[in-house]
């Protein structure tokens, strides 16, 4: 009986320390099955829907896009290409070249859609010179550009020596004269070739006024009066034409530039309402800005301030495209690789 007792009681805490046991083997787990250690559920939701960081801002001081306005002659092109290369490989801008006529260019230049132009011809331009340089201040003169420009009549000197009397607008005013110029385009009248129709002109306000038998035909652009003249001249045929200097055709080709009337301030006066009877002045060629580059990009800025070159380096520039066949930009490279005092002295102190 004794035994029997004894051996309950031992069976009895056999049991107990059995079930004290089980319970210790379940500590390690947290209810809901959610293992030990585990950051609770809300923390977990929490990260899960936690935004992700933000992107870094970008680096104050991020030099801006500079935006050159590029005309569409040659040596408008060449400027852009040589600035475009200073400012992108000695001052670290990104640059973009923008064709654009050069009427359009101002008004984008006065919203800070481009930053600069790099040669303008004044005589056409007084209106736009008054109202966004002189009377809203949105447009800044960034100074000469070292070329003088000359716009005029030209016809080959062979004509010349046929009729000297073709050597001053004189001598169209006789329809037999003018008549040695005239294509099936023109008919009777002599045949005045123009440019590119967004060009600065008064040819055909010219001719009105003085009462010449001559007719105005657009070309559409330098290239296609480079091609006709070319043509022409080959022949011998007569050919009256648009153009200007500096330009190289002027040491491929003997050529004669017809004087007309003396430019007069009174006579361009005139010019808006269709009164211009005199010739073209002479231009000095200038820069203009963004009214805003100087302090968002000043040393783009002072770089294109100083800019400058003769109208004797413009040339070989222009001859390198129009006679050698040479891009804008290796004409340029040409030129910086040759001149590197002159551009050197443009860049801002350091």
């Amino acid at each position: 009986m004794k035994r029997s007792m004894w051996s309950l009681m031992m069976l009895s805490v056999l049991l107990a320390l059995a079930l004290a046991l089980a319970a210790c083997g379940g500590a390690g787990e947290a209810p809901d099955g959610d293992t030990a250690g585990e950051a609770p559920a809300e923390e977990v939701a929490a990260e899960a829907t936690e935004a992700p960081a933000e992107e870094p801002a970008a680096e104050e001081g991020e030099k801006i896009t500079i935006k050159l306005a590029e005309n569409p002659w040659s040596a408008s092109m060449i400027n852009a290409n040589v600035a475009k290369i200073l400012l992108e490989e000695q001052l670290g801008y990104p640059v973009e070249i923008v064709t654009i006529d050069e009427n359009a260019q101002w008004p984008s230049l006065a919203t800070g859609d481009l930053s600069a132009s790099l040669e303008v011809w004044p005589s056409g331009h007084a209106e736009n010179v008054a109202q966004y340089i002189d009377d809203q201040g949105v447009v800044e003169n960034g100074g000469l550009l070292g070329p003088v420009g000359k716009i005029g009549w030209y016809t080959p000197s062979y004509m010349i020596d046929r009729n000297p009397a073709l050597a001053t607008w004189e001598g169209f005013a006789d329809p037999a004269a003018a008549a040695e110029y005239a294509t099936a385009e023109t008919g009777e009248m002599g045949q005045f070739l123009a440019g590119d129709p967004s060009w600065v002109q008064y040819d055909a306000d010219i001719i009105s006024n003085l009462g010449l038998p001559l007719q105005v035909i657009n070309a559409g652009s330098e290239q296609a009066i480079l091609a006709a003249l070319d043509a022409a001249y080959s022949r011998e045929e007569p050919i009256l034409f648009y153009f200007w200097t500096p330009h190289s055709i002027h040491a491929k080709y003997e050529l004669t530039n017809v004087a007309l009337p003396e430019h007069s301030e009174e006579c361009y006066a005139e010019a808006e309402s269709g009164g211009v009877d005199c010739d073209y002045p002479g231009d000095e060629l200038f820069k203009i800005f963004w009214a805003g580059l100087a302090e968002a990009a000043p040393d783009a800025y002072v770089l294109l301030k100083n800019m400058n070159y003769s109208t004797e380096e413009q040339i070989k520039m222009v001859a390198a495209v129009e006679l050698d066949g040479k891009t804008a930009e290796e004409a340029a490279r040409e030129w910086l690789a040759a001149n590197e005092s002159p551009w050197q002295a443009w860049l801002p102190a350091e």
